[in-house]
């Protein structure tokens, strides 16, 4: 099912934007303002649709900052909501929590799911989606959230908003746990990363094909959109062989996923914009921090150089 036909969209670039520079972090300190608009500025020519994890201090930036700007951006809008049940078989070594803090994070999440609602209303020109959560459900993650509670949050959202609501999640997840929520939101969204699970960048788009119709087909009558997929450029070899991971993979898959996608107008969030050193460990080649299609000082890689030539800009 066409996603962009459903909800009235036109078809265009999506890319995953998270501002955080270098010594900035959620929940310790944020882009300015000038951050901001510096970095929108450069994603404006290529891309129309951002997607946002969270509905904190960064997002509201952002907002404003369009808003202000007059730019032609549209957002899918987060709620990242934490950890309300532990994981022993979470993978990372983290997972597992006090009660106490469970609770806390309940009560977050509530409020997390409020500002969603608040912003989504205060902002329709802008907000084109609501996303109620981001890989809480999978098996390896380490804020896990029961799939009820999630059920809970998009009826929730839906009751007091206009946009269509969704989900962000691994593909695995859809096939199985999350069929009841597949009832309930208004489009399904998910992540797909072949270079995670091992593929050879030849074998890299046709994996991803089959972790998008293993889903499209099994829910024939629901949008299914891709809210992440992309290629890491630099690897510790923590989870992710780095004989694989260099610019011109990155810009191998991009183009294949961009080609793909394209021609089927499947609505495709890259992710992710920037490299951001606050995640995963402190070692410099950790995986985690080398996503994006720009280097963290906002120069562009391989992948997206030729768009920011003296020539062409």
């Amino acid at each position: 099912m066409d996603f962009f036909k459903q909800f009235g969209l036109t078809p265009a670039n999506a890319i995953c934007y998270s501002g955080f520079r270098d010594g900035q972090q959620p929940g310790v300190n944020y882009p300015t303002y000038d951050e901001v608009k510096e970095d929108l500025l450069l994603l404006r020519s290529h891309w129309k649709y951002l997607r946002l994890y969270d509905c904190d201090e960064h997002a509201g930036t952002v907002l404003h900052v369009i808003r202000n700007e007059k730019l032609d951006f549209k957002l899918m809008m987060g709620a990242y909501i934490e950890a309300e049940m532990n994981n022993f078989g979470c993978p990372w070594g983290s997972g597992v929590y006090e009660e106490e803090q469970l609770e806390i994070n309940r009560k977050k999440n509530d409020k997390k799911s409020e500002q969603l609602i608040e912003w989504a209303n205060e902002f329709p020109e802008i907000i084109f989606s609501l996303s109620v959560g981001n890989e809480a459900c999978v098996d390896w993650t380490d804020h896990y959230v029961p799939v009820n509670r999630v059920i809970e949050f998009t009826k929730k959202v839906k009751k007091y908003t206009k946009q269509p609501v969704t989900f962000c999640e691994n593909y695995v997840p859809w096939l199985n746990k999350l069929e009841p929520l597949a009832d309930v939101v208004d489009f399904i969204s998910i992540h797909t990363y072949p270079v995670w699970e091992n593929k050879h960048i030849h074998e890299s788009l046709e994996y991803t094909k089959e972790n998008y119709y293993s889903v499209a087909n099994k829910y024939p009558g629901k949008p299914v959109i891709i809210t992440e997929a992309g290629w890491s450029t630099n690897s510790n070899g923590r989870g992710i062989d780095s004989e694989v991971v260099n610019e011109m993979n990155q810009k191998i898959y991009y183009e294949d996923l961009m080609e793909w996608t394209n021609a089927e107008n499947i609505l495709t969030f890259v992710f992710e914009a920037f490299d951001e050193a606050w995640k995963g460990s402190h070692h410099p080649l950790e995986p985690e921090k080398h996503w994006g299609l720009f280097k963290i000082d906002r120069t562009p890689k391989l992948v997206i150089k030729h768009y920011y030539s003296p020539s062409v800009m």
